[in-house]
């Protein structure tokens, strides 16, 4: 039976996922040695664009204009300060740079330009380029591919029956559909969700069934913890126990094995050791960075201490990417 299959049960994922953690975690390495080099992981970097004011309603996100929370509605940067970040993210050894905007949907106009602008400019670094930047059209994904986009980030965020219970201006279909648009046009799949909003194990599992069977897994699943904001929501959410995060990287790892699990937000609140389960568990990809938008991360010289001591480096860019997400110039 072949491993990349996109006909798992929900029982099977159900199975997996609450198997004995030591026996997952072993199972998980395992699958991740045949297809992966467990010494490497894909350093990134995440830049909000343009800060808050946005008009969905996600319960978890600051940027929303229906919170009071401490993020504020901006402009988007500057060209010149979104390519100095890119610029310093590549010294200190980021492969991939993503850019984030608090859209609900790509707009055709000035701001979106320069977003392709950018894209053109940092993929001329040799950079992976990744945008979030809320629902797109066809015409856009096209634009963006043309400009050199390497994958683009729409997060399911948690299963269909629970994501009715922190988002009503969006519907599941919509984000599916904008992932349909994306994967037409032959940019790489970026999708993954959180936990800690309050989902059961139930939805998480829900969430991983969604992605492994897609027609195709997603080149890329971030796994992200949620940070609690005040004014949002979920502010008084519980802190999620790192194994919670090793488990779902773990069964992510097995049904998904040549994906990049990448291990996201909320990574701040772990220790090295906690981290290091997860590396085992199968991630291979942080983000590093002041922020992941508007929230704290962990510090740089942290992540080269922990490099050092586990034996990690970081993995290059575009290493054993499909032909058709390569940047055309390239």
């Amino acid at each position: 039976m072949t491993d990349f299959r996109t006909d798992w049960t929900f029982e099977e994922i159900e199975s997996i996922y609450h198997s004995p953690l030591l026996d997952l975690i072993y199972r998980a390495a395992t699958v991740h040695r045949k297809y992966h080099d467990t010494g490497e992981v894909q350093v990134c970097t995440l830049l909000s664009i343009k800060t808050g004011g946005c008009p969905e309603d996600c319960a978890y996100c600051p940027q929303s204009a229906r919170y009071q929370t401490s993020v504020d509605a901006e402009k988007m940067l500057d060209s010149d300060v979104i390519l100095a970040s890119a610029n310093k993210a590549k010294e200190a050894g980021s492969t991939r740079f993503c850019m984030g905007a608090a859209w609900r949907n790509a707009r055709e106009n000035k701001d979106f330009d320069r977003v392709i602008e950018m894209v053109s400019e940092i993929t001329s670094m040799d950079m992976e380029v990744c945008c979030t930047l809320g629902m797109l059209t066809d015409e856009q994904a096209r634009k963006l591919k043309e400009a050199g986009l390497y994958a683009y980030n729409h997060n399911l965020d948690s299963s269909e029956e629970f994501y009715n219970r922190i988002i009503t201006t969006r519907s599941y279909q919509e984000r599916l559909d904008t992932l349909e648009t994306v994967r037409k046009n032959n940019i790489s799949v970026c999708c993954g969700g959180i936990i800690g909003m309050g989902e059961t194990d139930h939805d998480r599992i829900g969430l991983i069934h969604n992605l492994a069977t897609m027609p195709e897994h997603p080149e890329s699943v971030p796994v992200n913890a949620l940070l609690p904001v005040k004014g949002t929501p979920m502010e008084n959410q519980p802190k999620v126990p790192w194994h919670d995060m090793a488990r779902m990287i773990a069964t992510a790892r097995i049904t998904m094995p040549k994906s990049m699990v990448r291990l996201s937000a909320g990574r701040v609140n772990m220790s090295m050791e906690e981290q290091a389960h997860c590396f085992m568990a199968g991630a291979n990809s942080i983000f590093t960075g002041e922020k992941l938008l508007t929230t704290c991360n962990n510090e740089p010289g942290e992540d080269m201490q922990m490099f050092e001591l586990l034996g990690l480096k970081p993995r290059k860019a575009f290493k054993n990417a499909k032909a058709e997400h390569m940047p055309v110039s390239r």
